[in-house]
């Protein structure tokens, strides 16, 4: 007869494997997470060169760019004003009206644009009876002016 005694795994060999088991299982969620990620990254820069033929654009410089989706209620407007660099705006929603330092009153409607130059001292807001959702693209500063008049404001009205 064989003195052979059976040995059980000690409870410090079983935490150990699951130990040694639970890090393999996360260092292999890891890979699997990462080749996802980059697969993923990739299909996008993909994407985005199908778009574009002769290269890729890449962002400038944004530091001084504010963009804005500006709701003014009916008869709202802006004070005079200059843009260091410049101004762009669009009409999403409503009527809007604007005039630059001697020219004449425009109403602008859903879908019109207008850019307004570095330094031209200008107003924009809402038409007397309709609210305005105004989207606005400005670069650099703005020289705040003196309000804007309501003879100014109520003058005659030109579509561009």
């Amino acid at each position: 007869m064989s003195n052979k005694i059976a040995s059980k795994p000690s409870q410090i060999d079983t935490k150990k494997k699951s130990s040694v088991r639970e890090i393999l299982l996360s260092l292999s969620a890891a890979v699997v997470l990462g080749w996802l990620v980059l697969g993923a990254q990739s299909n996008l820069s993909s994407a985005a060169e199908s778009h574009f033929m002769g290269g890729n654009p890449h962002r400038g410089n944004g530091d001084n760019i504010r963009a804005s989706r500006l709701v003014f209620p009916a008869g709202v407007r802006s004070n005079w004003h200059t843009h260091t660099i410049g101004q762009l705006l669009m009409v999403e929603k409503g009527r809007a009206v604007t005039q630059s330092r001697g020219g004449p009153v425009l109403e602008m409607h859903q879908g019109d644009s207008w850019y307004t130059p570095s330094g031209r001292e200008h107003w924009h807001g809402a038409h007397p009876d309709e609210e305005l959702t105004q989207l606005t693209v400005s670069i650099g500063s703005v020289n705040w002016l003196e309000g804007v008049s309501d003879a100014q404001y109520n003058a005659e009205r030109v579509r561009p």
